[in-house]
């Protein structure tokens, strides 16, 4: 049983790493004006779902007077799944 977990566990952080990777090249390869429109909107849709989920993360924590604890690995990582799902859908909606 714990190889199978580790196994599993082993496979979802390469698959996170392979996102991060897709979101920094993307961020930093220079394209024509087309991509660089697509790869803008991917980073302006990320960071309005980043911002506005910690907002509410934020203002829930606040009613609740619990203590506000934030796992950055797992920020980063949900941040580079909206990225490359926003970064897929505008491809196929502007052609890219």
């Amino acid at each position: 049983m714990l190889i199978s977990e580790t196994m599993f566990l082993g496979a979802v952080f390469f698959v996170f790493a392979a996102f991060d990777l897709v979101m920094l090249i993307s961020l930093l390869k220079m394209g024509d004006e087309r991509s660089q429109i697509i790869v803008g909107k991917a980073s302006s849709f990320t960071l309005l779902a980043v911002v506005g989920s910690k907002i509410f993360y934020v203002a829930e924590n606040f009613v609740k007077a619990q203590p506000m604890t934030a796992n950055p690995l797992v920020q980063l990582e949900t941040a580079a799944i909206i990225y490359f799902a926003a970064l897929m859908y505008y491809k196929k909606r502007l052609g890219g």
